[in-house]
Formats: C-alpha cells, sequence, structure tokens
C-alpha cells in the first residue's frame, strides 16, 4: 500500500465517523423537539383541563356570586387567550384560584355543598398536575436549547429551519387551602 492510500483512507474514515457524530447529534436534537412539542401538548391539555374546571366550578352556583365571577372571567380568559397573551391569562387564572380559595372556610363551603367534593377534588387535581406538565415541557425546552447552542449544531445547522425552543413561565402556584386538604 502506499503512503498516499493510506492517507485517503485514514481521511475518509475520519469524514465518516464525523458524519457519523453530526447525524447522531441531528437525530438526538429531533427527539427533543419531537419531546418538547408532547410536553408542550402536554401542559396545553392540563391548562385547558384546569381552566375548564374552574370555569365549571364557577358557574356551578357553588360560589358566592363575587367569587364565581372573578373565577369565571379569569378562567374565560386564559381559555380565549391568543399565543401570545396565554402566560399572563394562565398567570391571572392562578392568581384568582388563590384569591377564591385562599380562605379554607371557602373551600370546605364548596365541598359540603351538592357535587361540591367532587369538583373540588378535580380542581385541586387539575392545579396540582399544571406545575409538573410546566415543568416537563420546560426540562426539555432547556435540554435543546443547551444542545442547539453547542458550535456544531450552528455551524452545520443541524437544527433545520426548527423555532428556537421558548419555555412557558407562568406563575402556577396552587391555592394552599385547596391542595392542602387534598393531599
Amino acid at each position: 500500500m502506499t503512503a498516499s492510500l493510506i492517507w485517503t483512507l485514514w481521511i475518509l474514515a475520519f469524514l465518516v465517523a464525523v458524519g457519523l457524530y453530526l447525524s447522531w447529534t441531528a437525530g438526538r436534537l429531533d427527539r427533543l423537539h419531537a419531546r418538547i412539542d408532547a410536553a408542550r401538548a402536554a401542559l396545553d391539555a392540563q391548562l385547558l383541563r384546569r381552566a375548564s374546571v374552574a370555569q365549571e366550578l364557577a358557574t356551578s352556583g357553588v360560589l358566592d356570586p363575587a367569587s364565581s365571577i372573578v373565577l369565571y372571567e379569569a378562567a374565560h380568559a386564559a381559555r380565549q387567550a391568543e399565543e401570545e397573551q396565554r402566560e399572563v391569562s394562565e398567570s391571572e387564572l392562578s392568581q384568582a384560584l388563590r384569591a377564591v380559595f385562599e380562605d379554607p372556610q371557602q373551600v370546605e363551603e364548596v365541598r359540603e355543598a351538592p357535587g361540591g367534593e367532587a369538583a373540588a377534588g378535580e380542581l385541586a387535581e387539575a392545579v396540582r398536575r399544571v406545575p409538573m406538565a410546566r415543568r416537563f415541557h420546560n426540562d426539555a425546552v432547556g435540554a435543546a436549547r443547551r444542545l442547539r447552542e453547542h458550535r456544531k449544531v450552528r455551524w452545520f445547522r443541524l437544527a433545520g429551519h426548527a423555532p428556537f425552543p421558548l419555555a412557558f413561565e407562568m406563575d402556577d402556584e396552587p391555592p394552599a387551602a385547596l391542595v392542602e386538604r387534598t393531599a
């Protein structure tokens, strides 16, 4: 074997190794984007469930009229919000839930009403799941962002035309009086 053939084989092996590594990285990035899409769908489902249960509770006649109006308007705004205003409207729903259910006595009155135990339990479950879904989504976003910041991903444009992933930031603290009883 001549020296030039050996060098050609080494260069070819190196290029194949780099190609495989870049292909593996692109596949990993694609899987992370798919994970973000799935986590976002789960987060949207949990946010919709929370708003629906809050709206249902507000219209059930179990709450006093002022609390019903506050909760209904916040839940309706969260369900109808455009994507640009979604984080704000969901945060406002969290604040409305805390305002309505800040007093443990209010939670007890809801539970004592006919059908109130089930409604309060469903709402408590919904508000408890939102932070978990948001955390899963934001963890997936963080992993994809860290990978996309690598030079190899930028130089070789391994992300393709996928938009840069954005975290979903909102106030998702549940009302303490509502969740501590069911915990």
